[in-house]
């Protein structure tokens, strides 16, 4: 799944105004968050994630991983917070952030 740079320009706009949904933590990737990315990107298909991992390398390949896993795109990456993007096979127009 590649996105066009306009694609991830309007994708970025949109997720100016979204807050975290899943925070990673020192733990890092356990299967209760990866299943709780899962479920957020099947809802959402648009998400940002929060790291609160100290080291930048660190927090990058968690982030790597994580898109990984999921099967989702990372979109932009500011600090400590992913946006993170999977498209939906049957989306929610009440619950995705694309839709609303």
């Amino acid at each position: 799944m590649s996105l066009t740079a306009t694609q991830k320009k309007q994708y970025r706009t949109i997720g100016h105004n979204l807050n975290p949904l899943v925070t990673v933590a020192d733990k890092g990737l356990s299967e209760g968050v990866q299943l709780e990315v899962d479920r957020a990107l099947e809802d959402h298909e648009l998400i940002k994630i929060k790291f609160n991992v100290g080291d930048r390398k660190v927090k990058k390949a968690l982030i790597r991983e994580l898109c990984e896993q999921v099967q989702a795109e990372l979109i932009q990456e500011i600090g400590n917070i992913a946006l993170i993007f999977r498209e939906s096979d049957d989306p929610d127009p009440k619950l995705s952030n694309l839709l609303r």
